[in-house]
């Protein structure tokens, strides 16, 4: 099966289980959650800096498409859905976190440090380099106007296509891909010690 038709026959099966769901199926919403919940924690994760904060977002994400699963309607993929929501909940949890004392950039190095430490055997340098590496990319990510963000942590890590980003962030291809020009410009600027190693 190639790209576009596993794409269709994911969407129709999403849309077969959001149906059940909507029934009171949580055999299907199961299935939905443990497909899902990997990529909604990273996304969330990425955006708010705090693998802490992913976990309980990711959990009122999936709270809310349990409740409004009746009120469904596949217009578009499952996943634009899925994000929608999802944005909405980071976007609301970045203007409460504005009007709060913001955690310092070192803490939320330190969770991502433990978050993604690898199972391989390295060096204790190559271990810190890379520690080191993934904070200065994630505080980079932070600095992100949020909308910047969303679409760069969607595209870059859930390889979601410009289109779908474009209907999760309520905007057009182009407002997208400008996005992720600046991201990306942005980026290479805040790294480019590390780009230069």
């Amino acid at each position: 099966m190639n790209s576009p038709e596993r794409e269709k026959y994911e969407a129709s099966e999403d849309a077969h289980l959001m149906a059940r769901v909507g029934k009171g199926d949580e055999e299907a919403f199961a299935t939905l959650v443990e497909k899902y919940q990997d990529p909604v924690v990273g996304t969330v994760a990425k955006m708010l800096g705090s693998p802490t904060e992913a976990e309980d977002i990711a959990q009122q994400v999936f709270v809310r498409v349990w409740k409004s699963a009746k009120r469904y309607k596949p217009k578009a993929k499952f996943t634009t859905y899925l994000f929608t929501i999802t944005r909405n909940l980071v976007f609301n949890e970045t203007r409460r976190k504005r009007n709060k004392l913001q955690v310092s950039i070192e803490e939320q190095g330190d969770d991502w440090g433990k978050q993604y430490a690898d199972d391989r055997t390295s060096s204790p340098s190559e271990e810190s380099l890379r520690a080191e590496l993934i904070q200065k990319v994630d505080a980079a990510i932070a600095k992100l106007p949020k909308k910047q963000r969303m679409s760069i942590v969607l595209r870059r890590y859930e390889d979601m296509p410009y289109e779908d980003i474009a209907d999760v962030l309520g905007t057009s291809i182009s407002a997208v891909k400008s996005h992720l020009f600046r991201a990306r410009a942005f980026l290479k600027e805040e790294l480019k010690e590390y780009l230069e190693r």
